[in-house]
């Protein structure tokens, strides 16, 4: 693969045929977990500044690539790099059509019989679909192991932002849920693990991400999936630690590493390393005193009442600026609530 691509590179003179080898090149890396040659190869061509222009065959092309390319990061536990290459077409709730799956099913207005003849014919064969099921599930357990801990991060944080819209949008779908029993689906099992890693219940969150259901739909489809499985549960370990930290270090004064090693069964070494970057980052107010393997809490974040209030006072800041906008359209002027004393009434 490699030979003929350095053909096509040295001796090609058109770019449509460049950027099918460029894109062939780079989804045999991805397929064959060479994450980094992939990922360099796809940043040094720039395909993605002017993907847009090119035909749909290629464009097509260029998404199977991308969604190999968020795939292979995920099983090299390269977790962030994996939502980043799905987001676009996960987003989109389009993945079957803009994989060349399958058509969506539209108004005839929208398209022809004619258009609808071509689009057929850009469709690629059956044995060479993605799994659309483990598509999504790799980016939710990848929104999931991202958006969980930026989540308990910033509880109290009003401008806080959303990592991945459909990850929040499941998550509120299983609030509305009346009742909930086991979860069937895998979406249900991503929401349920979701729920247990707030409460840094790493156990619980493992046995849904990880069980019979789930390998059957999706860990047992990868080529590598003994070493995918283990990832899981270390990234499971280290986001369900940081999560912990998060939420409950307002309840402590110091807790030892050695405790949170046995909690989250992890080695000292990788909980230390794991608290260390969250103080170096600034993340967790805290401090390690290295004689007695203590991570010792600052008191400088407000607290949960604070907060409360803080957010309270918030909102009735901005209840005061309605009813002043309210009251002046009533009147018919503008300036303030304050100011309504030094009208001149008619």
């Amino acid at each position: 693969m490699d030979r003929l691509c350095k053909f096509i590179y040295a001796k090609d003179r058109t770019d449509r045929i460049r950027t099918c080898a460029i894109l062939c090149h780079i989804y045999h890396h991805a397929l064959h977990s060479r994450w980094y040659q992939a990922r360099d190869l796809m940043l040094m061509s720039h395909l993605q500044d002017n993907i847009q222009h090119a035909d749909p065959p290629v464009q097509i092309l260029y998404n199977r690539t991308m969604v190999q390319l968020g795939i292979c990061a995920f099983r090299q536990g390269m977790i962030k790099d994996a939502h980043n290459a799905l987001l676009d077409i996960q987003s989109s709730g389009r993945a079957k059509e803009l994989l060349g799956q399958g058509l969506l099913m539209r108004n005839m207005q929208e398209r022809n019989a004619e258009q609808e003849k071509i689009e057929k014919r850009r469709q690629v064969p059956f044995h060479m679909h993605i799994n659309l099921e483990l598509l999504e599930c790799v980016y939710l357990v990848s929104a999931m192991l991202l958006e969980i801990p930026y989540m308990a991060a910033h509880e109290f944080d009003a401008r806080r932002r959303m990592i991945s819209k459909q990850f929040h949008h499941q998550l509120r779908v299983g609030e509305r849920q009346p009742l909930l029993g086991p979860p069937e689906s895998m979406r249900e099992h991503v929401v349920a693990a979701s729920k247990a890693m707030k409460m840094g219940d790493w156990r619980t969150c493992h046995s849904f991400i990880i069980n019979e259901k789930m390998n059957s739909k999706v860990w047992d489809l990868f080529p590598e999936t003994q070493c995918v499985r283990e990832m899981l549960v270390r990234k499971i370990q280290e986001e369900s630690l940081r999560t912990y930290l998060f939420t409950y270090s307002s309840v402590y004064d110091s807790i030892s590493m050695e405790t949170l090693s046995e909690m989250f069964e992890l080695e000292l070494p990788t909980v230390h390393s794991i608290i260390s970057k969250m103080i170096i980052n600034e993340e967790l107010m805290a401090s390690l005193d290295q004689p007695t393997q203590t991570v010792v809490m600052h008191r400088t974040e407000p607290t949960s009442l604070q907060n409360m209030a803080l957010q309270l006072a918030e909102k009735l800041g901005g209840l005061v600026e309605n009813n002043e906008r309210v009251f002046d359209l009533k009147q018919g002027v503008y300036g303030g609530y304050f100011n309504r004393g030094t009208r001149t009434r008619p």
